[in-house]
């Protein structure tokens, strides 16, 4: 065979692994269906801007090998998260739910009054339920009013939650809201994490430099020439979607995706911030992305007069269209495990691996995280 490892799929799980196995002496092919290596994170230049082609890509890490191993390819910039919201009754609100929002919100000032006010409404909501003869939060709606009460849930969370699944709160299941970060802190900083940033120069830099001295080959589908492709490689690392890969055989997996609306401006700052989240039903979109606030601060900002904005409408995946987020609900859950073991029977030959091989929605470390962990499984 001429190559140790067939690479299905060129973003950052492929990218990662080619990088890994090159060093270690193997030889590789990436093959890749769009044109144009990155997955997910790729970026396309629009006078000088940096604009995240399929949304809004932040890396942050508190895995320490992780963050050294990016750095190897790349600097990254100081760029921190602060998105905001605007809500139906026309103001902006901090996010995460901090005591900034809380101030705003009701006028307290101290973590003591915020945390009296939570309570207070997170009182209500479960002797609303206990009412009703409920223990525990039966779906998103009662789950959220418990942890955060309703002034913040109608402001903030209810229509746009709505809008990013597609369906009204009450039929959403609790477990996607469990872990609702509220901070009483006077701290915009959306992540926890130890380590944020922008590559500099944007992701290309980063997937460019993991692909560099590795063989790839763009506009190729894999499974339009599986049998010629498998011929000439020892081992597959899939990266494509597990259920097509098996011919959907047991069924379609089910997604949501995002279409975005981009536009270039005439006006060096639009918005002020990166992210703007829309949180009023009447406004279809979900979030706004000024793309050039990734990479440009301070008098940056105006030295370009343009910029680029993205509009972003989450809808419901249908075949031919990106797949975005899983929908982790009990029959998808159900349905990915039997697929799961099919692909378990492949292996070594054939492994799985990244968002649409898991079907898992993973953050950019630990897509990393995870590549370094099965290189180390593969290569035992």
């Amino acid at each position: 065979m001429k190559y140790d490892f067939l690479i299905v799929g060129a973003g950052l799980y492929g990218a990662v692994f080619a990088r890994l196995a090159t060093d270690a002496g193997k030889k590789c092919l990436v093959i890749e269906k769009r044109n144009h290596p990155g997955g997910n994170i790729y970026c396309e230049n629009i006078d000088g801007i940096n604009v995240h082609k399929y949304g809004a890509h932040i890396f942050h890490t508190s895995n320490e090998e992780v963050w050294e191993f990016v750095n190897r390819y790349v600097r990254f910039n100081r760029y921190t998260n602060c998105p905001v919201a605007k809500a139906p009754d026309g103001k902006m609100y901090n996010l995460p739910f901090n005591m900034n929002t809380f101030c705003k919100l009701w006028g307290v000032e101290t973590p003591v009054e915020a945390e009296a006010k939570l309570e207070e409404q997170r009182r209500e909501a479960k002797e609303k339920m206990a009412a009703d003869g409920v223990a525990e939060p039966r779906n998103l709606e009662e789950q959220a009013l418990t942890l955060i009460g309703r002034d913040v849930y109608e402001l903030l969370i209810k229509h746009y939650t709505e809008k990013q699944w597609g369906r009204p709160c009450t039929e959403l299941p609790a477990y996607i809201i469990r872990r609702l970060p509220v901070r009483l802190v006077f701290d915009n900083n959306y992540f926890n994490d130890l380590y944020q940033g922008i590559p500099e120069g944007g992701y290309n830099k980063l997937i460019d430099a993991l692909l560099e001295g590795v063989e790839v080959r763009l506009d190729t589908d894999y499974l339009a020439d599986r049998a010629n492709f498998d011929s000439l490689a020892e081992h597959i690392i899939y990266t494509g979607p597990i259920d097509e890969y098996f011919d959907f055989k047991l069924g379609n997996l089910q997604w949501r995706t995002v279409r975005f609306e981009t536009e270039k401006l005439e006006n060096p700052n639009y918005q002020g911030n990166a992210v703007i989240n829309y949180t009023a039903g009447d406004v279809p979109y979900t979030r706004i992305i000024e793309h050039k606030h990734f990479e440009m601060f301070g008098q940056a900002v105006y030295d370009n007069p343009l910029t680029v904005i993205s509009r972003e409408y989450s809808t419901e995946w249908t075949p031919g269209m990106e797949p975005y987020y899983p929908v982790n609900d009990s029959r998808n859950n159900e349905l990915i495990e039997k697929y799961r073991e099919l692909a378990e029977e492949l292996k070594p030959r054939v492994f799985f691996g990244g968002r649409l091989g898991t079907y898992t929605y993973l953050d950019m470390d630990k897509v990393i995280a995870k590549v370094l962990a099965d290189f180390k499984e593969i290569m035992a």
